[in-house]
């Protein structure tokens, strides 16, 4: 009986313990939830990294391609029909200024130069009888009576007829002559044959497309590139270039801007530039193809920020800027690459401050 109530007792003392510890347990465990409650309800703050906006207008530089083309290439051509006569030179040559390069035949151009002059003597001589008619008739009218006014002015009128048609019978001889100049073809420039296309014996001129003569100035030569669209308004008069071609290995040329087109070209929106390059030993060719480094600068300052804080996305092209703890996305057009920077254009400040690592998940407006 007292082994009976011993056990009874025992078990009653455990279970008071057991119903001690899980009220203890489950006191801790609310506790506990509540300090992770309120712990969560405390909210950092947002932070960016940001760096303010630059104003400046650096010096960059860029590399494009260019051609070195002669000063001035022109094909000879006849410009009179006649056979070729004589050549004086080949493809190769060097040639002066109004050098002689061949000489073409015509002979009815002669026998027809000839006709010209040979009646404009005849007229000439009728001039000259009609003025000395004139003239004695003048002195004979100083006696009065002696000549009737009308024979006067007859006279008068069939000078001034003869001299009008000596005055047109020359200028037909002149017309002969500067076709018979026309059968000797000379250098337009001082330069270099590059090609011959005719023999002796062969038909020249009017009528047959091909030229006599190909001739290139080289001593002087024109590098003309392409500069795109986004850095024509950097071009500065008397900018300087250098430039490399394949054909020269390890040499560096300088060239001086001599002229621009003025308009960008509307197929590849584009700005000509051309540079004047002396060439007296004849060391560069027309025709080469040339690596060219141009130094450009804007006339005026512009935006840049570091080239990570652009954000580029479907929608288009963007800063984001962070002032008096507001964050405002900014639309912007990219200029110019150089580094670590890009140069934008859009709705800006000097005082805008960037964020460096922007992110379509940040939302414009107040950071609470």
């Amino acid at each position: 009986m007292n082994y009976h109530i011993s056990i009874i007792k025992r078990f009653a003392l455990f279970v008071g313990m057991a119903s001690v510890l899980v009220l203890t347990f489950t006191s801790c465990s609310q506790q506990k939830k509540e300090k992770e409650q309120k712990q969560g309800s405390v909210t950092k703050p947002v932070t960016y990294s940001t760096a303010s906006i630059k104003l400046i207008n650096p010096e960059y530089k860029i590399s494009l391609p260019g051609e070195l083309k002669p000063f001035e290439q022109v094909a000879v051509y006849a410009k009179v029909a006649g056979f070729v006569k004589q050549l004086h030179v080949d493809r190769g040559d060097y040639v002066r200024k109004g050098q002689l390069l061949a000489v073409l035949e015509a002979p009815e151009m002669e026998q027809q130069y000839l006709s010209d002059k040979s009646t404009e003597q005849k007229i000439y001589n009728d001039y000259v009888y009609a003025k000395q008619a004139y003239d004695r008739l003048v002195d004979a009218s100083k006696t009065t009576g002696a000549v009737a006014d009308i024979e006067l002015d007859r006279a008068k009128s069939a000078m001034e007829s003869a001299k009008s048609a000596y005055n047109a019978s020359k200028a037909g001889t002149a017309h002969a002559a500067q076709l018979r100049q026309y059968l000797r073809i000379t250098a337009p420039f001082a330069g270099t044959i590059t090609a011959r296309n005719v023999s002796v014996g062969a038909l020249a001129g009017t009528g047959n497309n091909t030229p006599l003569f190909i001739m290139a100035q080289d001593a002087k030569l024109r590098l003309t590139l392409s500069l795109p669209e986004k850095h024509a308004s950097s071009v500065q008069e008397g900018m300087t270039a250098t430039f490399t071609v394949s054909s020269q290995p390890g040499k560096t040329f300088d060239a001086k801007l001599s002229r621009t087109s003025g308009l960008l070209d509307p197929q590849d929106r584009s700005l000509t530039l051309e540079f004047d390059v002396n060439n007296p030993s004849g060391e560069l060719q027309g025709g080469d193809y040339a690596q060219v480094m141009l130094k450009l600068q804007r006339n005026n300052p512009t935006y840049w920020v570091q080239s990570k804080a652009v954000l580029n996305t479907k929608s288009g092209t963007f800063v984001l800027t962070l002032n008096d703890n507001e964050v405002k996305r900014i639309a912007v057009n990219e200029g110019i690459r150089m580094d670590t920077l890009t140069e934008v254009f859009g709705n800006l400040s000097p005082e805008d401050n960037i964020i460096l690592k922007p992110s379509e998940e940040i939302n414009e407006g107040e950071i609470k």
